[in-house]
């Protein structure tokens, strides 16, 4: 290698090492305003001193004076000449000085305008004079003996040295540290035997290719597998033809021929035999690749990811910059930056967690002044975390702000013509939470820089789908708000479920199938005009698959096979008519016309048999099953009233709550009678629900209460109950009830027709 192209290598490897050290002095300097830095500032020190000498010895002499400069910054605030908060701003400045030098490495040596601007502002602030510029000569420095006294120079060749003899052992001359030019500092030299750095930079397109090609690799592995069953189902017909030429031996009369049928005989005995043995050993080096190539898709996969540590180290200064310009102290936590991410979905990873924590930072996070009054440290926290969740990556984002206030959204949707009043009255609290991901809907009456065009979350969502993954949201008012994405770590390869709808097959993710199950008619119930099951405890939707995409059919069985998946906290039962296999698949993008675009479709995959798969988008399918399964029954009252309802049952509740706000009104929850009755003491309501069973007091008695108390003795009273007994009714009546609904009966019709009647 020439001397120009060691140059040009260096100087490539000193980027790329100098990008990763500015990160790290980044990320140091942010903690300078924490109390104990004293460990952060001694790896920024170390980490300048670095990129000092190392930018001299290369001639970089703009960014070796920059380095300098934010060592004697880093010095001044050790001394207390400069307070935290200047010195991490001033750094960062350095920072972002020296990267935009790396994008101009001529500039780099003589220094441009802006970068000198910076050194000047840094030298000012830490009150040491700036050195000045003494750029290194490109012109290689005249080596001296380092035993010898000096001797004059010998004049310079005009052409190069005869190149040395061939097998000759004279070895390359090394430059001594005597004769280093002025302002190179000494590095010793790397030590015999230190590990070398044996990675290298491969393109994110290559690595697809070469994915796709181990996912076609294992689908013709399987592939062989199957001609290597239909050849044993061949030598087994060879068998069956050796045992009837034994018998026609056996039977002949002919000496002659049963000779000759003896000797057939015989020879296809030995060629089954052979036949045998090729199978067996086709079959385990069949295994045995089958095995190796699983281990390369898995290793291609593995070489797509990348450490969210790429990710992640940006956002602390983001958020502190962020904050600092909206008078607010935050502090943001990075936890677990060694899970993987697929590299093709980094950079829309970024966005979706840019929207996030600038969120957390503008709506989340309270002023100082406003934490300390309710009682809370003056500086937020945010944190950000990963964790794996079997083949999914879930990345989250929690604040200790504000929380979301449902009603909030409610109210916002309503004044914003997104939900009209019924809708917005008739959504549960996680519904009305999802407010938030729909496009052009904020709560900011004012436009600013980082808000209030509604365009922020609705991005997160369509960009985190489109990857395969889920966005959900949780929140507690006044205390915290955590998103959650949960996204796939491998878009070349996925583990799927595969399924079947009449002749075709179809695959879901298998980490969004919560379980395949099989129900029992007596186990199916109606809840709203929506037909549910029970699974694990609670209510969820049954849905044909079939009909669902359109297509023809529906459930062809008794008990159908059925498909559990999970989308956020949703769940679904999806009837299929079979299921075919769980496997891994090289997942490839849908073209043509035919499927592009379609709806529910997120990809194919080849089978061994010829066919293709369709992998079915599993957040596409909870859409549909939602929008089927939600009542459209509108109440014939136009008022909308102020409903109690009082039940020990949390599903009960859940159930009959979501019945009355699909009828338009709102609805207040008491766990027992007597927690009803101590709501009916401090807020009107308009009508009462409730069911008979209860401890403490029971719907009875609380019954009782209500009508014999001067203030409440006209309200109505409608009883929820399972008992339906005559004798039951007649209590209820008794106790003064002016409606007795039996659970097992109720639907929204009726419910409708009760409460307009008393109301």
């Amino acid at each position: 290698m020439n001397t120009e192209d060691l140059k040009k290598s260096l100087l490539t490897k000193f980027v790329e090492v100098t990008q990763d050290r500015l990160q790290s002095i980044q990320l140091g300097a942010l903690e300078l305003e924490k109390p104990g830095s004293a460990v952060a500032s001694e790896a920024i020190a170390r980490d300048l001193h670095t990129m000092k000498g190392e930018s001299r010895m290369l001639g970089l002499a703009a960014i070796g004076q920059l380095a300098h400069a934010c060592e004697d910054l880093l010095k001044a605030w050790k001394d207390g000449k400069v307070d935290a908060r200047k010195a991490t701003d001033t750094l960062l400045h350095g920072c972002d000085a020296v990267a935009d030098l790396l994008d101009d490495l001529e500039g780099a040596k003589e220094g441009t305008p802006a970068s000198n601007e910076i050194a000047g502002r840094i030298s000012a602030i830490s009150g040491v004079a700036l050195p000045p510029l003494k750029p290194v000569s490109r012109a290689p420095a005249a080596r001296k003996p380092l035993t010898r006294p000096a001797a004059p120079e010998a004049p310079t060749p005009a052409v190069p040295p005869a190149a040395p003899a061939a097998g000759s052992e004279t070895p390359a001359p090394r430059p001594s540290s005597g004769s280093r030019p002025p302002g190179v500092e000494a590095h010793p030299e790397p030590a015999v035997g230190r590990a070398v750095d044996r990675s290298i930079r491969v393109n994110v397109e290559t690595l697809d290719s070469i994915g796709l090609l181990a996912g076609d690799l294992l689908v013709e592995s399987a592939r062989a597998g199957l001609r290597g069953e239909d050849l044993t189902g061949l030598f087994e017909r060879f068998a069956r033809l050796g045992e009837n030429l034994l018998k026609a031996t056996e039977t002949s009369a002919v000496p002659a021929v049963r000779e000759r049928l003896a000797t057939l005989e015989n020879d296809l005995h030995l060629l089954r035999d052979d036949a045998f043995r090729f199978v067996r050993g086709h079959s385990d080096g069949l295994n045995t690749l089958h095995g190796n190539l699983t281990q390369l898709a898995d290793h291609v996969a593995e070489a797509r990811l990348v450490p969210l540590a790429t990710v992640f180290e940006a956002f602390p200064r983001a958020a502190r910059e962020l904050a600092h310009a909206q008078n607010k102290r935050i502090e943001l936590v990075v936890e677990n930056t060694n899970a993987g991410v697929d590299r093709s979905m980094v950079a829309d990873v970024r966005d979706a967690l840019v929207h996030l924590i600038r969120n957390a930072v503008d709506h989340g996070i309270e002023t100082p002044e406003l934490r300390e009054t309710l009682g809370k440290p003056d500086v937020g926290h945010v944190v950000l975390r990963a964790r794996a969740d079997g083949d999914m990556l879930a990345v989250e984002v929690e604040d200790d702000g504000r929380g979301i206030d449902p009603n909030r959204l409610r109210q916002v949707a309503v004044t914003r013509r997104v939900l009209t009043e019924s809708q917005a009255a008739a959504m549960s609290e996680r519904e009305a939470l999802e407010l938030i991901f729909k496009a052009g809907f904020s709560t900011r009456e004012e436009v600013s820089e980082l808000s209030g065009r509604g365009v922020g979350m609705d991005v997160v969502k369509r960009k985190v789908e489109s990857l395969g993954g889920s966005v959900a949201v949780t929140s507690r008012i006044g205390r915290s708000t955590n998103i959650t994405l949960r996204l796939p770590q491998s878009l070349a390869l996925m583990r799927v479920l595969l399924i079947r709808l009449g002749d075709d097959v179809y695959g879901m993710p298998a980490a969004d199938v919560e379980a395949v199950a099989r129900f029992r008619p007596e186990e199916k119930l109606e809840i709203m005009g929506t037909v549910a099951v029970m699974h694990r405890g609670r209510p969820v939707t049954v849905a044909a698959l079939g009909p669902l995409l359109g297509l023809n059919g529906g459930p062809r069985f008794e008990r159908p096979p059925c498909v559990v998946v999970r989308f956020g906290e949703d769940l679904a039962a999806l009837v299929v008519d079979g299921f075919v296999d769980e496997r891994e698949v090289a997942v490839k993008p849908i073209g043509g016309d035919f499927l592009k675009g379609a709806p529910f479709v997120a990809g194919s995959a080849a089978l061994e048999d010829g066919r293709i798969a369709v992998l079915l988008h599993v957040p596409d399918l909870m859409a549909e099953v939602r929008r089927s399964a939600k009542p459209v029954t509108e109440s014939a009252s136009t008022r909308r009233l102020r409903v109690l309802l009082v039940d020990d049952s949390p599903i009960a509740r859940a159930t009959e709550s979501a019945l009355v706000r699909a009828l338009g009104h709102v609805v207040e929850e008491a766990q027992d009678g007597e927690d009803g009755w101590a709501r009916l003491q401090s807020t009107p309501y308009d009508i009462v629900l409730t069911d008979v069973q209860m401890p403490r007091l029971d719907g009875f008695a609380l019954t009782r209460r209500i009508k014999q108390h001067p203030q409440t003795g006209s309200l109505p009273v409608v009883i929820l109950s399972s008992l339906a007994s005559p004798e039951d009714k007649r209590r209820g009546l008794d106790a003064g009830a002016d409606a007795y609904l039996v659970k097992g009966e109720l639907g929204v019709e009726s419910l409708a027709l009760t409460i307009d009647r008393l109301t």
